[in-house]
């Protein structure tokens, strides 16, 4: 049981590794703000939500594993909330308001 739980923290912690370096590098790629934002949010999100679940196996209680996710969910929210002031600033910067 402590193989295959380590085999799945090292598989999802992977797999969170190469989206937040997939959002990277669309941060660094990507032509406009927007797109470069969407790239951030979406892809760090999802890698932190893999690394949370990956490491959730190897939390040693259960207050350990709330604590991992309340990370995870603290990161969503503070993400979203700040795409949507950069996004609303830039679209009312646009729009020249």
């Amino acid at each position: 049981m402590t193989l295959l739980a380590d085999a799945f923290t090292v598989i999802a912690v992977s797999a969170g590794a190469l989206l937040f370096l997939a959002g990277t590098i669309g941060l660094l790629r990507f032509p406009d703000t927007l797109s470069r934002l969407h790239a951030l949010s979406k892809a760090d999100n999802l890698g932190l939500g893999l690394i949370v679940l990956g490491l959730l196996p190897q939390a040693g209680s259960l207050s350990g594993g709330l604590k991992l996710v309340c990370v995870w969910l603290l990161a969503q929210l503070s993400a979203a909330t700040a795409s949507q002031l950069i996004a609303g600033r830039i679209h009312r910067r646009k729009s020249g308001s």
